[in-house]
């Protein structure tokens, strides 16, 4: 926590002024969770078996990773007394279908999948899969919510769905507008949150990787994010999916313990938190010549570097100036109030177009389907660079 400028947990007040309720509420609860297997979804998972509901049904396409949260629960938690399961299928398959008819209904279906990463939308192939997961598997999902009555549907947005400006945030903005179509016909609650810290695939992981392996760090050191741990993740999703309004969306309380941090002073303390003292360098290569003379002695050579990729937003903000906010209500988190508000028109044309080009027998093209994003997100200030993360080290 002190590495990524933290000093106390955000949410355990507010977890704990509700335990009981949330005990009540989950303990006799029959709920599926969709993408449970990565580091929120993970911390999802666990802070649902702690309060032991009737099912907890955990469905994602990465059986490794299914495999290690069965160990983690087992390791810590035990057991519990409902029937917990694991299932290795693709949410857009006939398996995940098959499974589904074979069960009771839920009375939360918890959306924490998606495709997270801004370097993905720099092909059109990725960009597809992209929106195929974060917006037309939600619908799916939201729409099997509500044929059986759930509760709630829950999914995970992004900070970058404020005022986006790459189209993975887009993307998410995007899944926002559509469910605010399906909240007509089940209660529907979403959370917005900063990185979370250390998850798979971020940068930060990414520095464990690199001490490991020995190579040398590599951070830009003009972007700033907020950093929220991954039990915080858990934890807030919880909250939104258990106690959130229809529409509402969780997001953390900028309450002065939450601060924008730049990726550059984390590497620092990072190393310095591992007993190394970062060494400057002016390029990459000198960064990877000089690392098998520094790292001996415990000295890590380090690349800071301004960012000039696709989609990089210089810092997070969780809102945007038209949302009607709610931040009494919790101590460490801040609600979003939403009304529905949404052009069908636009969303099913948005649909079809991508139906469209899915279809072809053509190579798929970026830009038609980015043309699909600013017919829903003419707001949407995504400038193309021809450059991504995976021209970075």
């Amino acid at each position: 926590m002190k590495i990524v400028g933290r000093t106390r947990p955000l949410f355990d007040g507010d977890v704990a002024s509700r335990e009981q309720q949330l005990k009540a509420l989950i303990g006799g609860s029959r709920i599926l969770a969709i993408g449970g297997a990565g580091t929120i979804g993970q911390a999802v998972t666990r802070e649902l078996f702690k309060r032991d509901p009737r099912a907890l049904h955990v469905v994602d396409i990465s059986e490794n990773n299914l495999v290690e949260l069965v160990r983690d629960v087992r390791s810590t938690l035990g057991y519990g007394s409902g029937d917990f399961q694991t299932v290795p299928v693709d949410v857009n398959s006939r398996y995940f279908d098959a499974f589904i008819e074979s069960q009771e209904p839920y009375d939360y279906i918890c959306n924490l999948s998606a495709l997270k990463h801004v370097r993905s939308e720099k092909d059109p192939y990725t960009l597809m899969r992209m929106l195929e997961v974060n917006v037309f598997n939600t619908v799916k999902t939201a729409r099997l919510a509500a044929t059986q009555g759930a509760k709630k549907y829950f999914a995970v947005s992004t900070d970058k769905a404020a005022n986006p400006v790459n189209l993975m945030g887009g993307s998410k903005r995007i899944m926002e507008k559509f469910l605010h179509r399906e909240s007509s016909a089940v209660n529907v609650s979403m959370a917005r949150f900063a990185n979370v810290a250390f998850s798979d695939g971020s940068l930060l992981h990414g520095f464990t990787q690199r001490l490991m392996k020995h190579q040398p760090l590599s951070a830009p050191n003009d972007v700033r994010r907020y950093f929220v741990t991954p039990q915080e993740s858990g934890e807030l999703c919880m909250m939104s999916a258990i106690f959130g309004e229809n529409l509402d969306i969780f997001f953390p309380h900028q309450d002065g313990e939450l601060e924008l941090t730049k990726f550059s002073d984390i590497a620092v303390r990072f190393l310095e938190n591992h007993g190394y003292e970062p060494v400057q360098c002016e390029t990459e290569d000198e960064a990877r010549d000089r690392a098998a003379e520094l790292i001996p002695q415990k000295k890590w050579p380090v690349y800071f570097f301004g960012s000039d990729t696709t989609g990089e937003k210089a810092y997070e903000e969780f809102f945007m100036g038209n949302e009607t906010l709610d931040m009494d209500t919790f101590n460490g988190i801040g609600v979003i109030k939403n009304q529905p508000d949404f052009d069908s028109a636009i969303l099913d044309e948005f649909d079809a177009g991508i139906a469209k080009i899915k279809a072809s027998s053509g190579p798929w093209v970026k830009a038609e389907i980015v043309e699909h994003y600013l017919n829903v997100l003419p707001e949407l200030s995504h400038e193309e660079k021809g450059k991504y993360l995976d021209s970075r080290m």
